[in-house]
């Protein structure tokens, strides 16, 4: 508790600092809150009563079923914010006598028997193991934990660490997601206030194009993370208030120092936890938010230099936003308004992923999905990419740039390229960076034998002028759609793959239910307040002799630099500083812990020699308007012809079928005359 002057009531303390401001909400908070809400509405983020129903209905028909354990529900629908359509995550909770392998044959065999029971699957070999089925109608993921009870009492609290002793890991990892849950929802001064702000945040954060875990941005367990911290910070005021001082907050963050929601504990079951001061690779983690269950772990590992930015940049738009709102000036629809991420770059990379088959191409795409990031991060390390921005929503593939009877999706990066100063010509080869990612690809397909005849990777650069051969005409026009309009296409299809309209939001799944395993670390000191106007961080937890790790065998820690220096907020602005001096030492010593390395560049450039034997065909190249400066206007596309080549390092079939389909990328920047 924290002592009040004389006459007020004592306020309790959330968090790991002291809060920026207990105001309560004014008569003009609540009418802003009622109008967010009612923005929000034509999006589908509410269930009805009925709907509601339906969904509790699901829950009791799955524990019926399951005779001798207990369903406990995570994610999106244990913390209230879960919208039309969306799947429930549910974890089973089993006593010691039921073996995990029960799970997988017994109780899969029983619920196979249900005439509801639609789609379903086993993946027992997964990160975490997984039983995923549609029960009338609603998408079910059924993890399954063994705990080292005799019965498991109908009262059991999961939030409890010594439940944990004694666990296999992937056991940890399956009750990982409800501790997670159940520890944001109990570290939150307000569950209703929180709930709506984080629906606002989610929505908008789709709707912008920056929700997705796999892809480098943030997942939902990340999300209400940050809104939980702001609901710390402010614990008494309402959405309206919660979400304009989310993107002050955020926008103002120093990266890569922690998101933390309580201090770090240290329950000496030497189970893996994050900490940059004991594991090196922690320390390459450019947005860490971290979980505050134990054990803890940071829930944005995939972040890259150029998402951070993005999202830096996000942040502020947002918050220029609401403040517009709030003064007046604007309505809550613009927070939502889509940006033209066809209109934003001048250059792109189309990734396109094809296979002969529907069942294979959703097999295919998954696996394509999941390593983009590898390409992103590729490009980021190129010298002369500034930039590379993925589109989180795939595209069907147009008829005139795929094969009749192929099934193909496309994703579409936009790139920036640094100006170079003094120099005539600069040429830029993306080939290794391409083909070191298709390289990935295929190999880890053919490490777990999901590699078939038709499944193929192409990745080609086109320039924003060439857009309109592989998009529909709406989405590259530069006149943005109204918001009626926008609010029309998110009620229609519901397939994220087939959509071609970006405003639909609910078809990205939240997969944050398992977070990988880095590093040991143990207990810290309790946060002090500093003469600052808000800490936002606490200290990182000290050194120690740390025990084995476990380690994720598909996390890519992404290198980069810590964010340049800031100019100081106003006065009357709340600045989020860097974190206070660990166990007494500087404030240029602790900082330390948390910095990260700056990236190493690779140059592609060809030589001299090479650019002279460069083709003079006037179709091969073009003059288009620089990226983003002045200074550079011409950019000439080498594009040599695709070759099919069986790549010597990844172990493929000698189908030929099932060869690398490579392209070689050359550009020839020319300086402005």
């Amino acid at each position: 508790m924290k002592e009040m002057s004389s006459g007020q009531q004592p306020q309790k303390h959330y968090g790991i600092t002291s809060a920026i401001s207990h105001a309560p909400p004014r008569e003009i908070d609540n009418q802003y809150t009622k109008k967010l809400s009612d923005a929000m509405k034509p999006f589908g983020v509410f269930e009805d009563e009925d709907e509601l129903n339906h969904r509790s209905a699901l829950k009791r028909k799955i524990i019926i079923t399951n005779v001798g354990g207990k369903i406990f529900t995570f994610g999106s629908y244990r913390l209230g914010v879960h919208t039309k359509g969306a799947d429930i995550d549910a974890l089973c909770v089993a006593p010691r006598h039921v073996e995990r392998t029960d799970f997988f044959s017994s109780f899969f065999e029983k619920i196979k028997l249900h005439e509801e029971i639609k789609d379903l699957r086993a993946v027992e070999d997964a990160f975490v193991p997984v039983i995923k089925f549609k029960f009338d109608g609603i998408e079910i993921d059924l993890l399954f934990a063994r705990l080292a009870l005799q019965s498991i009492p109908d009262n059991l609290d999961l939030r409890g660490d010594s439940m944990l002793r004694n666990l296999d890991i992937r056991c940890i990892r399956s009750l990982n997601g409800c501790r997670v849950t159940d520890e944001i929802l109990y570290l939150v001064p307000n569950k209703e206030n929180f709930r709506l702000t984080l629906r606002a945040i989610k929505l908008w954060a789709k709707r912008r194009g920056i929700y997705s875990n796999m892809l480098g941005f943030l997942g939902g367990v990340s999300w209400a993370m940050l809104v939980a911290r702001t609901c710390q910070l402010y614990p008494n005021a309402v959405a309206a208030t919660l979400v304009h001082k989310f993107f002050l907050v955020f926008s103002k963050w120093e990266w890569p120092n922690p998101v933390l929601l309580k201090q770090p504990e240290d329950s000496n079951l030497n189970l893996p936890v994050w900490d940059p001061r004991v594991n090196p690779s922690d320390r390459y983690h450019l947005m860490p938010i971290i979980t505050p269950a134990y054990p803890q772990q940071n829930s944005t590992y995939n972040v890259s230099t150029s998402t951070r930015t993005i999202m830096s940049e996000e942040f502020k738009y947002g918050l220029s936003v609401t403040d517009e709102i709030l003064q007046g000036k604007t309505e809550w629809s613009k927070l939502f308004e889509p940006p033209n991420f066809f209109q934003k770059y001048k250059h792109y990379i189309v990734l396109t992923a094809s296979a002969s088959t529907e069942e294979n191409h959703l097999e295919w795409i998954g696996l394509v999905e999941s390593k983009i990031r590898v390409l992103v991060g590729n490009l980021e390390r190129n010298e002369y990419i500034t930039l590379a921005h993925v589109n989180p929503q795939s595209f069907p593939g147009s008829k005139e740039n795929r094969s009749e009877n192929d099934f193909v999706s496309m994703w579409f990066i936009g790139i920036n390229f640094k100006k170079v100063e003094n120099a005539e010509s600069v040429n830029i080869d993306l080939t290794f960076d391409i083909q070191s990612f298709t390289d990935t690809v295929y190999r880890q397909a053919n490490n777990i034998n999901m590699l078939k005849d038709g499944m193929k990777i192409e990745a080609m650069h086109v320039k924003k002028k060439q857009l309109h051969q592989y998009l529909p005409p709406e989405l590259v026009q530069k006149k943005k759609r109204s918001i009626a309009d926008l609010n029309r296409s998110s009620n229609g299809s519901s397939s994220k793959r087939l959509s071609l309209d970006s405003s639909h939001l609910d078809s990205s799944r939240d997969t944050d239910s398992g977070t990988p395993f880095s590093s040991p670390t143990p207990t810290c000191k309790p946060a002090t307040k500093t003469d600052i106007d808000v800490v936002a961080n606490a200290p990182s937890p000290p050194a120690a002799s740390p025990p084995a790790a476990v380690t994720s065998g598909d996390v890519e820690p992404s290198a980069g630099s810590g964010p340049g220096e800031e100019p100081a907020p106003p006065d009357d602005q709340p600045r989020v500083d860097a974190q206070p001096p660990l166990n007494g030492a500087p404030p240029a010593a602790a900082a330390t812990t948390t910095t990260t390395t700056a990236p190493s560049k690779r140059p592609h450039s060809p030589t001299q020699e090479d650019l002279a034997k460069r083709p003079k065909d006037p179709e091969v190249g073009g003059v288009v308007p620089s990226v983003n400066n002045p200074g550079w206007s011409l950019f000439t596309l080498l594009r040599l012809p695709s070759m099919e080549l069986p790549d010597a390092s990844s172990p493929l079939p000698a189908s030929q079928s099932c060869r690398v389909v490579k392209n070689s990328i050359k550009l020839a920047l020319n300086r402005h005359k």
